[in-house]
């Protein structure tokens, strides 16, 4: 008899179970897509020096806004910057852009030069900047009257760095390079073609620049000064090559914060576990920067350029994507490497919130 039960309790179970629906499942690429269209992003760190027709839909479909960060350079022939290349196009388009002024040391001698630095960046905040870029200027380029390079902890500077913490303006401190640029030049490296296209910068070669540990101390002192200044160290603080220098300074300056721009290859040639490690304990300090930008006026390029420069750029988002989002094999900078495969909540921090709330956007 007790068979007889157990027999029909079976077969009433295998009729319920016929009778539900399958429970509907996702794969990995399915849940990747969804995640890749519904979270915010805000780029960082962008240069995009001139409007294009096309950003305005490939912004759409990323969901994406940018900060336009400006770039003050010194050379032979002067200074140069880009901002008012910049406000016309955050003006022309302010649904897609954001703005960050500059900040460079040329004249520091000169009793004007505070006076001139605030006026300026008075009226460029006035006008929409909410961050304040420092360039590699300081520290390998620009010298003082006596032919000391200018370093970022300079006191002559404190003026400045004072106004900004009254105005609670944070600043973008692109300071050194990554430490490639004191070594010999590696093929394998990620950097191998910056330093080839831009040899002033390689300073392997020019024993006049201060070392790389010169710059990045400095760097450090001058965080440890301003612990009331917002400080976003781009390019992952010209650490990239080594996240453990990164996070050792993260606990050390609670105002300091991090962007990944043009350095995901460093990230990709360490481990991933240790990587994604990083980014679990630091995630809410963390931003995504691209460094993509463009340097051609639309009305010169022809259809097919201008096509070609979309579909690179696309690629290039979902390459980086990729990287942070999923688990799959994958070639970044010509390194070979795993996928950090975030979770959503992260992923929402270091594409949008972080930013958002460093910048005040909300």
């Amino acid at each position: 008899m007790k068979n007889i039960i157990y027999f029909l309790i079976a077969i009433i179970s295998i009729i319920s179970c016929k009778s539900k629906p399958a429970k509907k499942s996702f794969s990995n690429d399915q849940f990747l897509s969804v995640n890749k269209q519904t979270i915010k992003k805000i780029d960082v760190h962008s240069h995009y020096r001139y409007s294009r027709e096309y950003l305005s839909s490939l912004y759409k479909k990323w969901n994406m806004q940018s900060v336009l960060v400006d770039v003050s350079k010194e050379d032979s022939t002067g200074i140069t910057r880009s901002w008012d290349s910049y406000l016309v196009n955050a003006q022309t388009n302010p649904d897609l852009f954001f703005l960050c002024s500059s900040l460079i040391g040329s004249g520091i001698d000169l009793p004007d030069f505070v006076p001139r630095a605030i006026e300026q960046l008075n009226q460029e905040i006035d006008s929409g900047a909410r961050m304040v870029k420092v360039w590699k200027n300081f520290g390998m380029v620009t010298k003082d009257a006596t032919g000391n390079f200018i370093q970022i902890d300079d006191t002559r500077l404190q003026p400045i760095w004072d106004l900004l913490k009254n105005l609670g303006i944070p600043v973008m401190a692109h300071i050194g390079e990554p430490e490639q640029a004191w070594r010999e030049l590696d093929p394998a490296n990620p950097h191998f073609g910056y330093y080839k296209r831009n040899p002033q910068y390689h300073a392997y070669k020019i024993s006049a620049i201060p070392s790389y540990e010169t710059i990045i101390t400095a760097r450090d002192r001058w965080i440890e000064n301003n612990p009331d200044l917002k400080i976003l160290c781009a390019h992952l603080g010209s650490m990239s090559h080594n996240v453990d220098m990164v996070a050792e300074r993260l606990d050390k300056f609670p105002n300091m914060y991090v962007e990944l721009a043009a350095r995901f290859g460093d990230l990709a040639n360490q481990d991933s576990e240790k990587v994604r490690a990083f980014f679990e304990k630091y995630q809410d300090r963390i931003m995504f920067g691209s460094d993509y930008g463009n340097s051609r006026p639309e009305d010169v390029m022809t259809d097919s350029e201008l096509y070609e420069e979309k579909m690179d750029l696309d690629t290039s988002y979902d390459g980086l994507w990729k990287y942070l989002s999923s688990t799959d094999s994958l070639v970044v900078r010509r390194q070979k490497t795993m996928g950090l495969g975030l979770p959503v909540g992260i992923l929402h921090k270091v594409y949008f919130q972080n930013t958002a709330n460093f910048l005040k956007l909300e």
